[in-house]
């Protein structure tokens, strides 16, 4: 009973296995199909509606940007809106808060019907020209109740 040794060894298979690599990337694939439509769809957010809950008149060291309907920037810096270029904003701007070492607020008010394209544009020169918190202006909402007071 001789038993050759070569004969009891099983023989060396030099070819990868797959199948793990197969399932891992099936698995990632099934993955990106799921999170790429939520990353590719942005942030959207419907916006809250209320009444401004307090009537705060304007300051005089406040530094005020306004958009009106046809786009054209105007910089209030206390001596009333100015019309300014587009070029000219963000030298002003970063002008007027190298100056200020406390408070980096640009209070904004635009025209509700022009596009948002416009005040993304504003928001990013101040943002560049050093503002740290951008306060919006708008108009008080008439409740019937106050409209029964004013009246």
């Amino acid at each position: 009973m001789a038993l050759s040794v070569a004969s009891t060894r099983a023989a060396v298979k030099a070819d990868i296995n797959v199948t793990p690599l197969i399932d891992v990337m099936l698995v990632l694939l099934i993955i990106f199909m799921i999170v790429t439509p939520i990353i590719a769809a942005g942030f959207q957010a419907t916006l809250p509606r209320s009444e401004n809950p307090e009537n705060r008149p304007e300051g005089p060291d406040e530094i005020r940007l306004g958009i009106d309907r046809d786009g054209k920037f105007y910089l209030d810096i206390g001596d009333g809106p100015r019309q300014i270029a587009d070029a000219d904003l963000p030298g002003r701007l970063q002008a007027l808060y190298a100056m200020r070492m406390k408070d980096k607020i640009l209070f904004l008010k635009a025209d509700q019907n022009i596009d948002f394209a416009r005040v993304q544009l504003a928001l990013e020169m101040a943002r560049q020209a050093g503002v740290r918190v951008v306060g919006a202006i708008t108009e008080q909402k008439q409740t019937l109740l106050k409209k029964k007071e004013a009246s």
